[in-house]
């Protein structure tokens, strides 16, 4: 069982976040961030072993690291309807690394391993009527992935990899003055799960590439205490939430070896998503809690579809990035709740890097996540939670990355 030093320790070293759609971040390095994941034909770093392993096997034949530190600072939602049931969500600042590492080539062969931080989320609400709901709600993620390429041909290579998944979850609830029930739920698992990559060069000047990962339920385990009137008992506690399955599609063009445009499309299989089903290791008596926590509640999330162009330009030791992406949201309105808020977003990205010597760059890159406000019309939502409608406001995401890579 988690205990809450060990959550403590590990949010620094995971996300924490909602950045994407969902729950799911693909911005996992200075690049990838600068370009908001328009990385997956046209990828230069260590970073490679992540976004596209099969083009591990096209990199200069020396063995690349590099390494990012990236502060996300999360905005508040606000949650608009009446007096007594409007209310703020806490805003949240996280550090969160990332690291890559490509090896030298062995034939056709070669390997690379990252670690990333791929979803994630955290939302925690002190206003009571919210607080009822989701006090706190977190999803902790991170993902050891090692790879491997095999080049086919002059121009062409596959390759894929293994997830290496470890997860924690805290869901807890306090209905405060409004109800006598509260709820503190802790669990963590490790999963499995796979990558598969491809790349194929036209032309000198023309990458086109394809990666899939595949789907994680991430089957959490731990405890509950419930407390109904300020009497509590611990239950034995599982709830399994999707990363989902997701395939890409890129084509990268480049121009004079120095200015690069990529359009990448994402298509997200949250459709794994149906409910959120909590279970217990014995039977709960009380009717009141049974129906606060241990109804499932539907979910039945869409799958999404994510359209990104990134640019590069390369002039003499500078490399500048920028990028835009459109990214739909899963979530639809029928069984949206205070745990994720989510709403359509469009995303805008720029970094640089600096080649400080022949093996060493260092760089910085911003996102900036502009959520849609999202209004429900009385009567849609399935839930009591939000039949009476409301809107929803604020939320998004800043982040900031500064990183550094090495060749040797």
């Amino acid at each position: 069982m988690t205990n809450i030093k060990k959550i403590i320790t590990l949010s620094a070293l995971t996300s924490g976040l909602l950045v994407a759609g969902g729950y799911k971040i693909p911005e996992q390095s200075l690049n990838g961030m600068a370009l908001s994941a328009a990385y997956v034909a046209h990828t230069t770093g260590a970073d490679t072993a992540y976004y596209n392993p099969a083009a591990m096997a096209f990199m200069e034949d020396k063995q690349h690291m590099e390494g990012a530190l990236t502060l996300v600072h999360l905005p508040s939602n606000e949650y608009t309807l009446f007096a007594p049931l409007s209310g703020e969500s806490e805003t949240e600042n996280i550090l969160i690394p990332s690291g890559h590492y490509v090896a030298n080539a062995m034939g056709d062969f070669r390997w690379g391993i990252s670690m990333v931080a791929p979803g994630g989320l955290t939302k925690r609400w002190k206003s009571p009527y919210q607080k009822l709901y989701a006090e706190e709600f977190t999803l902790k993620v991170v993902e050891i992935n090692p790879s491997m390429s095999y080049k086919v041909s002059d121009n062409f290579a596959i390759g894929g990899g293994v997830r290496l998944i470890y997860s924690e979850g805290v869901v807890n609830s306090d209905g405060g003055a409004i109800a006598p029930i509260k709820r503190e739920m802790e669990g963590d698992t490790i999963e499995l799960g796979y990558n598969l990559a491809m790349i194929y060069k036209p032309t000198t000047d023309i990458n086109i590439a394809a990666t899939y990962r595949s789907n994680i339920d991430l089957d959490q385990e731990g405890e509950a205490n419930l407390y109904f009137g300020g009497v509590g008992q611990q239950y034995d506690a599982t709830v399994s939430v999707p990363l989902p399955a997701a395939v890409n599609l890129s084509i990268s063009k480049t121009w004079n070896n120095q200015f690069t445009l990529e359009l990448n499309y994402e298509r997200t299989y949250w459709s794994a998503y149906e409910d959120l089903d909590f279970n217990y290791g014995t039977t709960i008596g009380n009717p009141i809690l049974v129906g606060a926590f241990d109804t499932p509640l539907e979910r039945n999330w869409e799958d999404t579809d994510t359209f990104r162009l990134g640019a590069t330009y390369v002039m003499d030791k500078y490399t500048f990035m920028g990028a835009f992406a459109i990214d739909e949201t899963p979530v639809p309105a029928e069984t949206i709740g205070f745990e994720l808020p989510d709403s359509d977003a469009k995303i805008y990205s720029m970094g640089f890097r600096y080649q400080y010597s022949d093996d060493i760059s260092v760089g910085a890159a911003f996102l900036y996540t502009d959520k849609e406000e999202r209004t429900l019309t009385p009567g849609v939502a399935e839930n009591a939670v939000l039949v009476n409608g409301g809107t929803f406001s604020g939320g998004g995401a800043f982040l900031t990355t500064l990183g550094f890579s090495y060749e040797f």
